[in-house]
């Protein structure tokens, strides 16, 4: 009776816990969401709370008419879907031989890759190298550094090494050579890491923040998160927007602009995020049983 009493008191501190840290991620972006659909008046004298005051959609309209934030949403797709597709590829190549127990030196390439997590060259041969390799503004700086995660390889070459060796062997009886094998069967099989993993490097390209500030030296080809940043740095938002403040029809405020910025970066994953959820917590512990 006294153990269930106390595994009682227990569990409701836990959940009181993740409650106070669910709280603390979400009543910001709340805050955001209201002070972006709020009026400059409301704005101005501190009403806006937890809910939009006198609800507009002028913050948006004029983001969308003085800024080049389509254009930044537009490039983050691009960099997002091209990266997110390449970096999946290459893990998978990099995976499947590792994960199959007859690869010859398949503990060496282990460990050499294993190797990276802990030794890197550093932001300057980076940037050299890249310079050196003509890969300047161009997106491709932005891919190929990091187009494989070591800790993800690991993840997905663990999930392959869980999925049953008959089934492997029976294929290899009826004749399926190693794509077949990686294509049809293994991919297939594979949906919760392969989402999940996606999830990961879709977030990481989606962020990109340093390296385009690096590499990147024409405005067009900014990504959004750059964009939202300098916005937030600003202090002369309506010069920004190209406007003369003696001139402006509708009133703004930089909190407004920067909010209604903000949401605009982190609505597209959120959206994306239910539909991936599912596969989310399976293809982590599926893929992390095992050393």
């Amino acid at each position: 009776m006294i153990y269930e009493k106390q595994e009682r008191w227990f569990s409701i501190m836990v959940y009181f816990i993740l409650f106070l840290a669910g709280a603390s991620c979400l009543l910001p972006l709340i805050y955001i969401i209201s002070v972006s659909f709020s009026s400059y008046d409301a704005i101005v004298t501190g009403k806006v709370s937890f809910w939009p005051i006198e609800a507009t959609l002028d913050n948006y309209r004029q983001l969308l008419k003085g800024t080049r934030v389509v254009q930044g949403l537009v490039n983050n797709v691009i960099l997002t879907v091209v990266g997110t597709l390449l970096s999946l590829g290459m893990t998978i190549l990099a995976a499947y031989p590792l994960s199959r127990g007859y690869c010859y030196g398949r503990r060496f390439f282990t460990l050499a890759i294993i190797f990276t997590m802990l030794f890197q060259g550093g932001l300057i041969p980076s940037f050299m190298l890249i310079k050196n390799l003509d890969l300047m503004n161009t997106y491709w700086s932005l891919w190929l550094p990091g187009i494989v995660s070591t800790y993800n390889m690991l993840i997905m070459r663990t999930f392959f090494e869980q999925i049953p060796e008959e089934m492997i062997e029976s294929a290899q009886i009826d004749g399926s050579g190693e794509w077949r094998i990686l294509l049809h069967l293994i991919l297939p099989l594979s949906k919760p890491v392969l989402a999940t993993l996606g999830l990961f490097y879709a977030v990481h390209y989606w962020n990109l923040f340093l390296p385009v500030l690096l590499y990147i030296t024409e405005s067009e080809k900014i990504n959004l998160t750059v964009m939202v940043q300098q916005m937030i740095q600003s202090t002369q938002l309506i010069a920004l927007l190209g406007q003369d403040s003696a001139n402006i029809d509708i009133k703004l405020t930089p909190a407004g602009i920067k909010s209604a910025g903000i949401l605009v970066l982190v609505l597209p994953l959120m959206m994306v995020y239910p539909f991936l959820q599912k596969y989310f917590v399976k293809g982590v512990m599926l893929g992390a049983v095992k050393g």
